[in-house]
């Protein structure tokens, strides 16, 4: 079953389970889904899919964090449930440790000495990593491996 197939059928569950904080969020990704495939002018790929299901988690999170700072203990109680949904859909995300190793590998493949060469690094990690792991947390130990090679 694809990723679209099983949040339609959620869709329908949701809907007769009268859940409708779950619909909505369903819903809201499904139009996403659409949208992109719509921009691509063909049908998605699963990596297309979790592409857009990793955008919508990163929407929450920033959104999460922007609320802490606003003191909106509400708002952010409501986008970490949306952001509970939306990971459920989401690869198993990759473990710090396992995040580590990659980034290692990514540096010794690049050849990465310093924290200027980020980017070459970053590449070669998100290919291995999307959908599986934040971007700015995956840019924060980049960065930290980074300056620690260069001293």
């Amino acid at each position: 079953m694809t990723l679209l197939q099983r949040i339609d059928e959620d869709i329908k569950k949701a809907l007769k389970g009268g859940e409708k904080a779950k619909l909505l969020v369903l819903r809201g990704l499904k139009s996403d889904i659409k949208y992109k495939a719509i921009e691509k002018g063909e049908d998605l790929t699963e990596d297309d899919v979790i592409g857009v299901l990793g955008s919508a988690a990163k929407k929450r999170r920033d959104s999460i964090e922007q609320f802490k700072m606003g003191h909106r203990d509400d708002l952010v109680e409501k986008e970490s449930a949306e952001l509970k949904i939306i990971m459920d859909y989401l690869p198993e995300q990759l473990s710090e440790d396992k995040l580590r190793e990659i980034i290692k590998d990514a540096i010794t493949k690049t050849g990465a000495d310093s924290p200027a060469k980020v980017g070459l690094v970053m590449k070669e990690v998100m290919a291995e990593a999307k959908g599986k792991a934040d971007g700015k947390f995956i840019n924060r130990l980049v960065v930290e491996i980074l300056s620690g090679a260069a001293e």
